[in-house]
């Protein structure tokens, strides 16, 4: 029978598993027993050597599932991002939205009175773009900029060659990226 400090005895005829630690406690016993000899003392050194690189195995095993995990969350948090950007910027919409069905089940409205709701609204409308850094773009009288325009005609014009001189439809950017550029008529050289 096999026993090794408090351990209990193993019956005969079961599977011994053993750790490298206990083989090296064993060694070691067995070193100090055997008056030090030059192959016990290799094998309590191996012994310890295969434990420590069994310590070492099983810690580079639960940070590599560790750095597994992490790259797992944080693929699942950019899905979730995707999804989910807009959702601060919806909800603030929904007040607009509101806004556009309640003018729609007035009865007996004037034109003044349905001038002053989508007045309401386009103000409810411009906080929401301001809230998410939406800016209109409206470049009369500057430089044509391609950039965060498109030209669709050239006009002949008092002001100085590539200003534009007239606004079809404003862009906007958002956070300084061109979200729909300006149709925009620029004056040409004469």
């Amino acid at each position: 029978m096999n026993t090794t400090k408090n351990e209990a005895p193993m019956p005969q005829g079961a599977p011994q598993t053993v750790s490298n630690e206990t083989l090296a406690d064993a060694a070691s016993e067995a070193a100090e027993t055997q008056n030090s000899s030059p192959e016990a003392i290799l094998e309590a050194k191996l012994a310890e050597a295969l434990a420590l690189a069994d310590k070492h195995k099983d810690e580079w095993l639960r940070a590599k599932a560790e750095t597994e995990n992490i790259r797992r969350r944080a693929a699942e948090d950019v899905l979730k991002a995707q999804k989910f950007g807009v959702e601060k910027m919806a909800d603030s919409l929904l007040a607009v939205k509101d806004s556009l069905e309640a003018a729609l089940v007035v009865e007996n409205t004037s034109v003044e009175s349905f001038k002053e709701g989508v007045e309401l609204t386009a103000r409810q409308l411009t906080s929401v773009f301001e809230k998410f850094s939406i800016v209109e773009v409206n470049p009369v009288g500057v430089k044509f900029d391609p950039n965060k325009h498109q030209s669709i005609a050239a006009l002949e014009s008092e002001q100085e060659p590539n200003t534009v001189i007239n606004v079809m439809q404003k862009g906007y950017t958002l956070h300084e990226r061109v979200l729909r550029p300006a149709l925009v008529t620029v004056a040409k050289a004469k």
